[in-house]
């Protein structure tokens, strides 16, 4: 088994050096990103991560270099290469290579890179005692739906989590909580699974949507609708979704203690678990 890395248009080693200084996504983070997780071999909701991918270039006037069914052939080539079973594909497509300004170069040449790495794992422990969140306010962009190569109030706030001893950090806007900084959030209160709408101004999460199709199939109720803080501390359960994370317990956010027992968390993990051994074995 060995990582991949694909770069313009060809496959390369892991740490050949073939970003230019004039890459427009290394100068101005022009661009757009894509993690997809492979569980047995097989990337997981792989067209709904082509969507989201088409979507995002859309936003930005980014002409993808590849089809979407060629960018499908590259992933399962890749997987091939790595012979990995369990693994994680990286993929971006920037603007390309011109001279440094700040408007679009009226000839741009897209350029698509990947890379095929090991999965991380969420260890058993962890998912059953849950992690640490800190809250920080929202200093972002206002087009979070867009996966945009531009993640430097992500860092500095995932950065500030790890400081203070979290495992991440959720997003708040004066008081409503948003998502995390990697992640999507949910609260249960009552029985009623919660989530902030899928505006502009957060990441519309594939793990999220899987999440909530789960859940209203198990008849739980699901509401998209704003939460305070109050709201995320006085919670019964809540719980981080990401394709790598895929579903996390919170059990403590800020000073805040939350409850140990999380019946909906645990229903909705182990239906995700389902979940993905109905698609590798499809």
């Amino acid at each position: 088994m060995q990582e991949i890395a694909f770069y313009n248009d060809q496959f390369v080693d892991m740490n050949e050096k073939v970003v230019p200084i004039q890459e427009r996504g290394h100068q101005f983070g022009d661009g757009i990103y894509e993690v997809i997780r492979v569980y047995h071999g097989v990337p997981f909701y792989l067209d709904a991560h082509m969507q989201r991918l088409k979507k995002s270039a859309a936003a930005i006037e980014l002409q993808l270099p590849f089809s979407v069914a060629e960018i499908k052939e590259l992933c399962m080539e890749g997987l091939r290469r790595s012979d990995m079973e369990e693994a994680e594909i990286y993929m971006q497509i920037t603007r390309g290579i011109h001279s440094r300004q700040h408007h679009y170069p009226d000839q741009a040449n897209s350029v698509f890179s990947m890379t095929v790495r090991r999965a991380k794992i969420i260890s058993s422990q962890v998912r059953t005692e849950g992690i640490n969140v800190l809250t920080v306010e929202d200093d972002r962009w206002k087009k979070c739906y867009i996966k945009s190569l531009n993640l430097l109030p992500n860092v500095m706030a995932k950065q500030k989590a790890i400081t203070n001893g979290c495992q991440e950090a959720v997003y708040h806007d004066n008081g409503i909580v948003k998502e995390g900084c990697s992640s999507n959030l949910f609260i249960v209160k009552n029985g009623v699974l919660a989530t902030y709408p899928a505006l502009d101004g957060i990441l519309h999460g594939i793990t999220r949507q899987i999440v909530m199709e789960l859940a209203k199939e198990r008849n739980i109720k699901v509401v998209e609708k704003t939460f305070t803080l109050d709201d995320l501390k006085q919670a019964d359960e809540a719980f981080v979704t990401s394709t790598n994370m895929e579903i996390v317990p919170l059990k403590q956010v800020d000073e805040d203690i939350l409850p140990t027992e999380r019946p909906i968390s645990n229903q909705l993990i182990k239906a995700y678990q389902r979940k993905v051994l109905e698609k590798v074995t499809s």
